[in-house]
C-alpha cells in the first residue's frame, strides 16, 4: 500500500474520534521518496539505518475480556516504501482497546501483519510487559561532547543548512549531540522535541556553527525521519566526513516516540536508547 498524495492532501491534523475496536484501514501511510525528492535523494540510498518507535499506551482484551497491557517497539527500515503518519499510528493502536485477542502472540502478529502491509516492507514487531522494558530499554545517555553549554547568540530560528561550516581540515573522529532540536509536525505544526547526536570522521566541523544548524530547524516543519534525513544530506553536502552517523530521539506525543537513525558507516547498528526526557 503506498499513498501518493502530497502531505498537503494528508487528511489528517482534524478532529476525530477515537475508536475502540480494530481498524487496520486508519493507519496511513506516506511514501519516503515525496520528501527525499526534495533533498535530491534519487536511486541508491547514500545511508542504511531505521525508524525506532517505541509505544506506552498499547491494550487490548483477552479471550476472557480482561484487559491487557503492554510496551511496543516497532522498527522500520529506512528502505520502506512508506512512513505511518504518528497520529494514524494512534488512532489504530487505539483500535485495540476493546478487541478481542487469544493471546499476545496473536496481538503482535496481528499488528506486525498491519504495520508491514502499510509499510511495504516487513516491520518487526516486539511487545514487552512493564517490568520486561524496564530492563530491556533502560534510560542512558549519550557519550561524547554536548554541543548546549556553547555560549552563541542565535538571530534567526528557520531552516539555514548554509550556516554549516567546518573550522579546519583536520580529520577527526568526533560524536557530538545536542537536546536543543525541535521541529514541527508537517500536518499540525504541533512542536517535536528531541536529543540528537551525530558523530562522524572526517574535517572539523565547527561546533558552533553546527549547533546554530540544528537550532535553525526551531520552525521547520517536517516528519521525524524526514529531518534527521535533511541533517545527514546537509552534513555530508557541506562537511564532507567519510563517515556519519545521525541518530535523534524525539519526545512522546500521544503515547509515541519516533528514534530515526542513519549511517553511512558499515555494519552501524543504532540501539534502542531510551533518554531522560522519554
Amino acid at each position: 500500500m503506498q499513498n501518493d498524495l502530497s502531505p498537503q492532501d494528508i487528511p489528517l491534523g482534524k478532529q476525530v474520534e477515537y475508536p475502540s475496536q480494530y481498524q487496520p484501514e486508519l493507519l496511513f501511510p506516506v511514501a519516503r521518496q515525496l520528501k527525499r525528492d526534495e533533498i535530491n535523494i534519487q536511486g541508491e540510498l547514500p545511508f542504511h539505518g531505521s525508524d525506532i518507535w517505541n509505544a506506552y499506551e498499547l491494550s487490548w482484551l483477552n479471550a476472557k475480556g480482561k484487559p491487557q497491557v503492554a510496551i511496543a517497539v516497532f522498527e522500520f527500515d529506512c528502505i520502506s516504501t512508506n512512513i505511518i503518519e504518528s497520529k494514524s499510528f494512534k488512532l489504530y493502536l487505539n483500535s485495540l482497546n476493546q478487541t478481542r485477542f487469544a493471546d499476545w502472540q496473536a496481538v503482535e502478529k496481528t499488528v506486525t501483519d498491519d504495520l508491514s502491509k502499510a509499510a511495504a516492507t516487513r516491520v518487526s514487531v516486539k511487545l514487552f510487559n512493564v517490568e520486561e522494558y524496564n530492563h530491556a530499554v533502560p534510560v542512558k545517555e549519550w557519550q561524547g561532547v554536548l554541543l548546549d553549554e556553547l555560549d552563541i547568540e542565535i538571530d534567526g530560528y528557520q531552516y539555514q543548512p548554509e550556516l554549516l561550516a567546518l573550522e579546519s581540515n583536520e580529520v577527526v573522529a568526533e560524536s557530538l549531540y545536542s537536546h536543543l532540536l525541535k521541529s514541527n509536525c508537517l500536518i499540525t505544526s504541533q512542536p517535536d522535541w528531541a536529543s540528537i547526536s551525530i558523530e562522524y570522521k572526517g574535517p572539523k566541523i565547527d561546533q558552533e556553527s553546527l549547533l546554530k544548524y540544528l537550532i535553525s530547524f526551531r520552525n521547520h516543519n517536517e516528519f521525524h525521519e524526514q529531518c534527521v534525513e535533511r541533517v545527514f544530506i546537509d552534513i555530508m553536502r557541506h562537511c564532507k566526513p567519510s563517515e556519519l552517523t545521525v541518530y535523534a530521539r524525539y519526545t512522546r506525543r500521544g503515547g509515541l516516540d519516533i528514534n530515526p537513525w542513519r549511517s553511512n558507516v558499515s555494519g552501524k547498528i543504532c540501539h534502542n536508547q531510551r533518554h531522560a526526557r522519554q
